[in-house]
């Protein structure tokens, strides 16, 4: 079973904790993304993993090819986001899985969480650069989003 398949399974249980007082108990890795679907219009929101670096909130999206929630940022979106208790607007926008800026932000949090890499698909040791195959694998079975915060 993978870790998609059980967070599926227990994300409106993660939803409705992080929604409450009690979110701190979540909140310091996982958000709720609020998006609004490309051709339904319909809004929904899912918790995420999240890194954050001042205004700019990184989320990777494992298993992307079973996922259609990401594929609303090919292009700038606005979007709104629950960040440990606080409901705040910014913009999202999909990184290219061929650009260096993909390569550096999978690298960053594979360093940080090396057993990440089995989620993603590739074998990762602390320390070691990505290859070019490691990267191909994360192109195809992973997503990054970058969101801007606005501050309002």
């Amino acid at each position: 079973m993978s870790v998609d398949s059980t967070a599926s399974r227990i994300n409106p249980f993660v939803t409705a904790v992080l929604s409450s007082p009690l979110h701190w108990l979540l909140s310091a890795g996982l958000m709720l993304i609020t998006v609004t679907g490309r051709r339904t219009g319909r809004r929904y929101s899912i918790p995420v993993g999240y890194q954050r670096d001042g205004d700019i909130l990184t989320i990777m999206v494992s298993e992307a090819p079973k996922k259609q929630w990401w594929r609303n940022f090919h292009e700038p979106a606005p979007v709104q986001v629950r960040v440990k208790g606080k409901t705040l607007e910014g913009t999202a926008q999909l990184i290219a899985p061929t650009s260096p800026e993909f390569a550096a932000k999978m690298e960053k949090t594979l360093r940080r969480l090396p057993w990440m890499g089995r989620v993603f698909g590739v074998q990762y040791r602390r320390g070691e650069a990505l290859g070019d195959e490691q990267l191909a694998t994360l192109g195809r079975n992973a997503a990054v989003i970058q969101l801007s915060l606005i501050h309002i």
